[in-house]
């Protein structure tokens, strides 16, 4: 059986419950740090807002000069993918509109992220659970 032990919300549509969570991780291009200051309070703000705008629920958030970490519950037919690229470019456009020097400065003739993301699965249960609960469906007769 499952052991549910977890903060994150138990989420209902019309054919499915679900809790499925990210961990995505997406780095400044060249690593330039760049995420600070104003810059670093904007773009929690454009996370926040972008994720309630989808219906993703930010689970955890932290953003260091060169990179961002977020934890982000969403539903079964919202592809990772589109998450990350959905917050990376959203962010981009509104951060090179709101500092248009940092754009001249570091990025000129190219995006603010680089082109790779970490996705990782957050469930509520491990690996070794999910593959006794399978082996031992048959001897539930």
């Amino acid at each position: 059986y499952f052991i549910y032990r977890t903060d994150m919300k138990l989420l209902t549509s019309n054919h499915a419950k679900h809790q499925i969570g990210i961990h995505l991780i997406w780095c400044t291009k060249y690593r330039h740090e760049v995420i600070v200051a104003g810059i670093e309070v904007m773009l929690r703000e454009i996370l926040a807002e972008t994720c309630a705008h989808y219906g993703w629920s930010i689970e955890a958030l932290e953003t260091m000069p060169d990179h961002v970490h977020v934890f982000v519950q969403a539903n079964h037919l919202t592809a990772p993918v589109f998450i990350a690229s959905t917050l990376k470019s959203i962010s981009a456009v509104k951060l090179f509109s709101e500092f248009p020097k940092l754009k001249q400065r570091k990025f000129w003739g190219s995006g603010l992220w680089s082109s790779s993301t970490y996705y990782g699965s957050v469930g509520q249960v491990n690996e070794v659970t999910i593959r006794k609960y399978i082996e031992s469906q048959k001897n539930l007769d």
